[in-house]
């Protein structure tokens, strides 16, 4: 099996480990046939510039272009090396979002919402003080919203409130509830020829599954959607390409026979044997 792992941070993001090139390194003794560095970009953040809490997006994106493209260089004979960005909350500040874009070329972008408009990232919040039906009816409106958007390849992933919900309240919301909205994020994405990403993260996280999970993934395959990308989300060597074989395997079940890395944002397919 060719496995590619296209959601990695090197340590350009604000709470990542290791460098680009260490990430690289990696990927290579695991024997993976790309890597796309996705550094934190969170747009509406980008305005405060160095007194932003987590740093300086005009410094750090610019940064982990420079990295991953000598890195695109250096280990052009042994891995396919993309540059890559996630774009958290691209809705939220549209100048915020122009901005992030124009940093560079990118081959990848990866969209994604870690925290609703005027609230914390969902890892923060106090979930015992939070009506968790309308918190995720408004997360998957805005993720909607977010799909809708025309700059990026792949949506990230889209269950990611589960990972902390389970663990601060010890069990996940009966997913059903939301199936509606679920299904108009899975068309949008479809339409628009857009990727759903297999966020392999949750394996070796309390809630043991990928995000999302193989129910939805079906579901994304049944309305018709072929697009996929597979992803660690890793923050450091130790988590990159981990879990990739059983996302594809997942995949598999669920009636893909392909994944997609991108090469200035253009899909090439990758059978999965």
């Amino acid at each position: 099996m060719i496995l590619s792992d296209l959601h990695t941070h090197s340590n350009n993001s604000f709470d990542a480990k290791n460098s680009v090139d260490e990430m690289c390194c990696a990927s290579v003794e695991r024997g993976l046939y790309a890597i796309a560095v996705t550094d934190h970009c969170e747009a509406p953040f980008i305005k405060y510039g160095k007194d932003c809490e987590y740093g300086s997006f005009d410094e750090r994106i610019p940064k982990s272009i420079k990295e991953t493209l000598a890195a695109k260089s250096k280990y052009a004979d042994k891995l396919k090396v993309l540059c890559g960005i996630e774009l958290g909350e691209p809705m939220h500040d549209s100048d915020g979002t122009k901005r992030a874009l124009s940093y560079g070329e990118y081959d990848f972008i990866l969209a994604s919402v870690h925290n609703l408009r005027d609230m914390e990232d969902f890892y923060y919040l106090d979930y015992s003080a939070i009506n968790l039906s309308l918190l995720l009816n408004n997360y998957f409106d805005e993720i909607a919203e977010t799909a809708d958007f025309d700059n990026y390849d792949s949506l990230a992933h889209l269950t990611y409130p589960l990972r902390y919900i389970l663990v601060k309240t010890g069990s996940i919301p009966d997913m059903s509830e939301f199936k509606t909205q679920i299904d108009k994020i899975f068309k949008i994405l479809i339409k628009k020829n857009k990727s759903l990403e297999i966020n392999v993260s949750g394996l070796f996280k309390e809630l043991k599954t990928t995000l999302p999970d193989y129910d939805l993934i079906q579901r994304y395959y049944e309305l018709g959607g072929r697009l996929i990308t597979v992803g660690t989300d890793s923050h450091s060597t130790e988590y990159v390409g981990k879990g990739i074989e059983t996302g594809l395997n997942i995949a598999k079940k669920a009636g893909f026979k392909q994944y997609a890395i991108y090469e200035k944002h253009n899909p090439v397919f990758i059978d999965i044997p």
